[in-house]
């Protein structure tokens, strides 16, 4: 998960010394007037397009009736120059009498790369993509049906794709790659919310970002610089599967951070598949991995902090609690210097089986064309939601929302590579100052954690990590809340977690100031 600028300026160069020399006043004006004119004619004309629709879902055993707008918003600079096409899709509830009072909701995805379609078709929006209960992908083909956890009952929800994702594009003569970055891509995303909430009348609404995955590095930074740039200061943040220091998930040699913190999210992806010891798998998961998190963050980080030091005895007797722990074999542990990586643990867990388990989310399995191979081919839990999704976002969009395009709605793409880290040169990216500074100068300003037991690719122990480091006033800690879910990166797949993740952010709305 890496990340380019906006600001693009043209311009021209006219070496025309020899008419400069007969005439000084003309060549200061008539030369240059006509190629830029011929420039400007050659650029098609970028402008915003929007089509509203009226519809009605049952919300919470209620029917609500909303209006829909999708389409795309024009970013330019203070010139006037077009500089990007942003598409969103709106949602905003029929019969508000005083809609200054209704909080409005900024929603994206991650990556970075993803469009927001996991979000919207998934988890917030008034639509969802059917699965069963516990979030597995139906035969094709596939439906969309009403999500009854929708949060369009309680706020009005705005999605968002970046520059490059969905149907957002940098308009032509404008280097995409000019808005792939931490800082670019925050800087991009605060200029559209800061537009969009100008032009739909919004900067009274009590107003909240919604980010999942790299969506979450994204609002850290994103709730920085829409105060300081623009003076708009938020009521609350949602993050689902939480990455704002990447120190915790990079296994880099030299970094041995990343593998305690990565153990109870090992632990619990081996009792669901019952390969811990049966005191373990009696305990159930949330007692199994409590025991794994106090003996990763003691007798674990001692052990891998000691490195060469430590004798053959500690060194068997370590691996063996790291295999009771993760599934593994002490044999294996040994063999990865007591330092199981992720990809290897997705590989290692069933090979008996001849599986692999997922890394968005360890309940899914998947089978390899080489049993004996050191990882995994691909992620059995990507896999499982990609074509349902895909089909379904598309279809939707042009036949129920009337936004027609011949562009290619990009979901999750690699197009925004290589994503710029340049100021964390020679360092770990880490966002968590960004949140702590918002939350400095924001005291009103709460923060709400969803994370997945069975997420391997934003373990919910580095997420406790990150906020239990973010400052060392009580103030932070006491307005930052954290919620688990019995499955994985995109919890609200299983249906009971949806249900209960809709419970707790509405909770979360209201003591945030979000009325209804």
């Amino acid at each position: 998960m890496r990340q380019p600028a906006l600001w693009i300026v043209l311009a021209f160069t006219l070496a025309l010394a020899p008419l400069a020399a007969q005439e000084p006043d003309a060549a200061d004006d008539a030369p240059k007037k006509a190629p830029a004119a011929r420039h400007e004619a050659a650029v098609p004309k970028v402008e915003d397009r929007l089509v509203t629709t009226q519809h009605k879902a049952v919300i919470g055993g209620k029917e609500i009736r909303y209006t829909a707008t999708a389409g795309t918003l024009v970013l330019r600079d203070e010139e006037g120059k077009a500089r990007a096409s942003i598409f969103f899709t709106y949602y905003a509830r029929d019969g508000i009498a005083d809609r200054s009072k209704r909080p409005i909701t900024y929603t994206y995805n991650g990556g970075p790369g993803s469009s927001s379609v996991w979000l919207h078709l998934g988890a917030f929006g008034p639509k969802r993509v059917k699965t069963d209960d516990e979030g597995m992908a139906l035969p094709p083909p596939y439906e969309l049906g009403d999500n009854g956890e929708s949060l369009l009952d309680i706020t009005d929800l705005v999605f968002i794709d970046p520059v490059t994702t969905g149907y957002s594009r940098a308009v032509p003569g404008v280097d995409p790659k000019k808005f792939y970055g931490v800082k670019e891509d925050a800087e991009t995303m605060a200029e559209f919310i800061r537009l969009w909430t100008s032009r739909f009348g919004r900067w009274s609404s009590p107003k909240f970002l919604a980010g999942e995955s790299y969506g979450t590095t994204r609002s850290a930074r994103l709730s920085n610089v829409l105060q300081s740039r623009h003076g708009m200061y938020l009521n609350g943040i949602v993050l689902l599967s939480s990455i704002l220091n990447f120190q915790t998930a990079r296994f880099d040699v030299g970094n041995d951070l990343p593998y305690p913190l990565f153990l109870p999210t090992y632990t619990a992806i081996a009792w669901y598949h019952k390969r811990l010891p049966a005191d373990l798998e009696a305990a159930g998961v949330e007692k199994a991995t409590a025991e794994a998190r106090r003996f990763a963050l003691g007798e674990y980080t001692l052990a891998l902090a000691k490195g060469n030091g430590l004798t053959p005895e500690e060194w068997k007797d370590v691996a063996g609690k790291v295999a009771r722990y993760t599934g593994l074999s002490a044999d294996f542990v040994s063999r990865t210097n007591l330092r199981p990586p992720i990809q290897e643990f997705v590989k290692e867990l069933l090979r008996d089986q001849r599986t692999t388990v997922g890394r968005l989310d360890g309940r899914f399995k998947g089978m390899d064309r080489d049993v004996a191979g050191a990882t995994a081919e691909s992620d059995p839990s990507y896999a499982a939601i990609q074509g349902t999704y895909t089909a379904m976002l598309n279809n939707y969009v042009s036949q129920e929302l009337g936004f027609k395009s011949d562009l290619p709605y990009e979901i999750l793409t690699d197009r925004v590579r290589p994503w710029s880290y340049d100021e964390f040169a020679n360092s770990y990216v880490n966002v968590a100052e960004d949140l702590r500074k918002a939350m400095a100068q924001n005291p009103a300003l709460k923060v709400f954690v969803g994370n997945g037991y069975y997420d391997l690719a934003t373990p919910f122990f580095a997420t406790e990590y990150t906020f239990d480091h973010l400052g060392f006033e009580p103030a932070y800690r006491q307005r930052v809340s954290l919620h688990y879910y019995q499955a994985g990166h995109m919890m609200y797949i299983r249906r009971a977690d949806r249900e209960q993740l809709k419970k707790d952010i509405a909770a979360f709305m209201a003591s945030a100031g979000g009325g209804s």
